[in-house]
């Protein structure tokens, strides 16, 4: 498959999006932080607009195609709903969001004080795409897809070009490997476009929602089935062809991690630093902290904190 994204297109997405988005923070840490053994790098992605690096898509998607009266339909487990209502909010769009019976209800809440219209339905995000598609084909909507849409990916990469910017601004050195977490896997395939030839990309998935990690051992994206804390954000069935592609190209590797290990890596950025991620959110730095991702001696390693939807109730069980 031809992959269009670049590193000039996304420059280009990144000079159109910087207007509406912003450029969230990024901590280094020092050795034994959370009780590892090396440095790191957080990139605090989940104080973006809206919540998550998904607004970084939507507006790469709006900004740069057109809209008819129909408005925008999209299908999501949450965080992309609210991005793409957040967008739509700011450009004067109207909006209806498909969301499975399974998104949090912090996250449902957040797409409907955006503006947008809330279609409650289906058990699980695959349902959900099912009839936003159906809805699009009836009223010629414009589609906004949470990951297998190459303005998406372009939109999404944005975020690893302004990480790795950061790092060089604060005399911290290069990273050297970037861990990522995957759903549908737009974020890791725009951050391994991104970073491709300089910095090394790993992918971390849920046990219960593996969809990239099986997909590369098929040799070609697979469905799979979907049990996990972390469903509402990490739960897409099958990653697309387009995602897949990019993984086989730039990703290096998939490591697996437990809820078990998502729930802890919660409490730890509570407990460590205040930090209130969503289980998808802190997905990337359970990857360390459970042993799925070893680092090298000296290995300078990046954690993605991509999202920070999450209801208080939950953060309390999750915390307490």
């Amino acid at each position: 498959m031809d992959i269009p994204v670049t590193r000039e297109s996304l420059a280009k997405a990144e000079a159109l999006i910087c207007g509406y988005v912003r450029q969230t923070p990024v901590i280094d840490l020092p050795t034994g932080a959370f009780g590892l053994s090396q440095p790191l790098s957080l990139k605090l992605e989940l104080t973006q607009h809206a919540g998550s690096f998904k607004t970084r898509g939507a507006f790469n998607t709006l900004l740069s195609r057109p809209c008819g009266p129909a408005g925008i339909a999209a299908a999501s487990g949450g965080n992309h709903g609210a991005a793409v209502a957040y967008a739509a909010q700011q450009l004067g769009i109207a909006a209806r969001i498909f969301v499975p019976e399974i998104s949090s209800s912090a996250k449902v809440a957040k797409i409907r004080e955006f503006g947008a219209e809330v279609v409650v339905q289906g058990a699980r995000y695959a349902d959900a795409l099912e009839l936003c598609d159906a809805y699009r084909a009836e009223t010629g909507a414009l589609g906004i897809h949470a990951y297998d849409a190459w303005p998406t990916i372009e939109g999404q990469g944005t975020c690893a070009r302004e990480w790795e910017r950061q790092v060089q601004a604060m005399g911290a050195g290069r990273l050297d490997t970037v861990l990522v977490a995957v759903g549908g896997g737009g974020l890791i395939s725009g951050t391994a476009l991104a970073l491709e030839g300089r910095v090394r990309v790993v992918g971390v998935e849920p046990e219960g929602a593996a969809a990239l990690h099986h997909g590369l051992r098929a040799g070609h994206p697979v469905d799979v089935e979907i049990n996990s804390l972390a469903a509402d954000s990490l739960g897409a069935r099958n990653t697309g062809e387009r995602v897949h592609a990019v993984a086989v190209r730039a990703v290096e590797r998939v490591v697996l991690v437990p809820d078990d290990a998502i729930r802890l890596a919660m409490r730890r950025l509570w407990s460590d630093m205040r930090i209130a991620s969503e289980p998808g959110g802190a997905c990337a730095l359970a990857a360390l902290l459970c042993g799925a991702y070893v680092p090298a001696k000296g290995e300078r390693v990046g954690v993605l904190l991509c999202g920070g939807n999450v209801a208080l109730s939950q953060l309390a069980e999750m915390t307490g």
